[in-house]
């Protein structure tokens, strides 16, 4: 197929191009049990779409044994956060040994519908913005690509913005600093009594449950991951619609 002629929106151009939903994967089945349910969410959300999810590792289907099973254009879709190693490394390199007629969509990085369900896990675990003593910590697993930290940060103070809060952090699970516990010691110094930890993860897993560990001994609430929402299956569809569009003009 030729992908100039391919229009999401119009049904005269043919059948829409394969979205190959695929994520890091995990030894702990939470994990794959999310993404199964985001690409259940955007099958309802576009129902003429061929959805088929893959894994980087651990998981199967993997990506590579995906590909060479299309017999027509694709957009791998990275069910990613951050654009680190996996999307920068793995995922492309897959994509290449495939031979595949494929492109790759953006992660899905702070989009502001992510950043509406972060707060929503805030309002279940309790959290009103015009709560003045309490400190948000923005947990992530943090990467070896300082750009992307530094993305991730920006989570915090967009989260902060048009609140009372004594304040909003970013801190890293894993790798780079800062860890959660000097994080959690400015948020008190800048006058939060009540700590909140928002995970900046799609789903839990093992890393997530040493952050409930670690907050459970310090008599920090911890609010649920962004998990399966409609407003993380939307945010994957503009991903893959902004990829379509950039092979199309190109």
């Amino acid at each position: 197929m030729n992908w100039s002629t391919v229009a999401v929106a119009s049904p005269d151009a043919g059948p829409a191009p394969t979205l190959v939903l695929t994520a890091h994967g995990s030894a702990d089945p939470r994990s794959p049990a999310v993404t199964h349910a985001v690409a259940g969410r955007i099958r309802r959300l576009r129902p003429e779409l061929d959805v088929r999810v893959a894994f980087c590792e651990q998981n199967t289907p993997n990506l590579s044994d995906v590909l060479v099973t299309l017999d027509g254009p694709a957009v791998v879709s990275p069910l990613l956060l951050a654009d680190a190693f996996h999307a920068r490394v793995d995922i492309p390199e897959m994509i290449a040994a495939a031979g595949a007629d494929v492109v790759q969509a953006p992660v899905l990085g702070e989009d502001p519908a992510l950043l509406t369900v972060l707060r929503q896990r805030l309002s279940e675990a309790g959290v009103s913005g015009d709560d003045a003593d309490v400190g948000v910590m923005v947990v992530s697993v943090g990467s070896s690509n300082a750009a992307a930290n530094a993305r991730t940060a920006t989570v915090a103070k967009l989260l902060l913005a048009e609140t009372r809060w004594a304040g909003a952090r970013v801190a890293f699970a894993a790798g780079p600093n800062p860890n959660l516990a000097e994080v959690a010691l400015r948020l008190r110094t800048a006058g939060a009594r009540r700590v909140v930890i928002a995970p900046w993860f799609l789903a839990h897993g093992r890393i997530t449950d040493r952050v409930v560990e670690y907050a459970a001994a310090q008599g920090i609430t911890v609010a649920e991951p962004l998990g399966s929402h409609n407003l993380v299956a939307a945010t994957v569809l503009d991903r893959y619609d902004a990829a379509l569009d950039q092979r199309i003009a190109a």
